[in-house]
């Protein structure tokens, strides 16, 4: 699949998820990117925002299998990954499957369940299997995790630890519409629910195609370079008690990659860099305490870095 052809692909998407949602432009056009790049996606934000909505679309916009979970304290592990069970009429274990073992799945409030079951849905994302009695089984490409997340309630939740953080390729936030936005989503929402119309534009099989040909874009030393130093600024950062690691290196990397190609181009740009650092950096920083209780947070440090460090001036375009 050629670039020009991806960014074909990932337009049909877009197209398809501004059916449902209004706004949101760039936070789609990352979601889409963290998808082909093989990525996993944290929706981050206060109830109501959309952030569920937004996950279904996805799901429905791409010929793939789907299944929600709704985290919560007493869900097992075994729920998600399946069971071994003893069948009577064939007189052995039989593997149920959970329901890990689908192409899109939603972890509706990942923060609702408790760490042991956090742990076993994270130990799938980066291995892309489950291990169960010694055998192991191989989730079928593409696995694609949205999770989502409310900061504001903490009663009888178990935020994810920095390091489970680091599994997810990119954090987002959904924010709240604008008054024009407001008014739209009434309006689109008032006689009838748009996503139950909604029809999908794309297979996975294609989607695959682009996450293979995604890596063909060409990222110039001095581009590798830049990308290293920010990461480099977080580790030495006053504020900052662990920067990023060099699987979040990988994870700009690869995600500048795809967002270069769905955008049309086969070469990565500084501007590609710069946007997409506080969607794959942020949540791989951890503060130290004084710092937050200053109201600084992860994205307020990864701005200032990237003021701090000098953006290559090449002419990209003509190369």
């Amino acid at each position: 699949m050629e670039t020009n052809e991806i960014k074909v692909l990932s337009e049909k998407i877009k197209q398809n998820i501004n059916k449902v949602i209004i706004g949101k432009s760039q936070v789609i056009d990352v979601i889409i990117t963290a998808i082909i790049a093989g990525g996993h996606v944290l929706l981050e934000d206060v109830p109501g925002t959309g952030k569920t909505v937004m996950a279904k679309t996805l799901a429905r916009s791409i010929g793939a299998s789907f299944k929600r979970v709704q985290f919560t304290p007493d869900l097992l592990p075994s729920d998600l990954t399946g069971i071994n069970y003893y069948n009577q009429k064939m007189g052995e274990f039989t593997f149920r499957s959970g329901p890990i073992f689908t192409n899109i799945l939603l972890g509706d409030e990942i923060n609702r369940a408790t760490p042991r079951t956090q742990s076993s849905l994270l130990e799938c994302m980066e291995e892309k299997q489950v291990t169960l009695d010694g055998k192991t089984h191989i989730l079928e490409k593409p696995f694609f995790v949205i999770a989502t997340q409310n900061p504001v309630e903490t009663q009888g939740t178990f935020p994810l630890p920095e390091a489970q953080l680091d599994r997810f390729l990119v954090k987002l936030n959904m924010g709240y519409p604008s008054l024009e936005e407001g008014k739209q989503i009434m309006q689109r929402f008032m006689m009838s629910n748009p996503l139950e119309e909604l029809e999908l534009v794309c297979s996975k099989e294609e989607l695959v195609d682009a996450s293979k040909s995604a890596v063909k874009v060409h990222v110039e030393e001095e581009i590798q370079e830049y990308m290293l130093k920010i990461v480099e600024a977080t580790l030495n950062h006053a504020s900052v008690i662990l920067g990023v690691s060099p699987r979040g290196s990988l994870a700009l990397l690869k995600t500048c990659q795809v967002y270069a190609a769905i955008k049309g181009r086969d070469f990565v740009t500084p501007e590609d860099v710069k946007l997409l650092c506080p969607y794959v950096l942020s949540h791989r920083i951890i503060l130290k305490d004084n710092i937050k209780f200053r109201g600084v947070t992860s994205d307020d440090i990864i701005e200032e870095i990237l003021n701090t460090i000098a953006v290559p001036t090449e002419k990209w375009a003509s190369r």
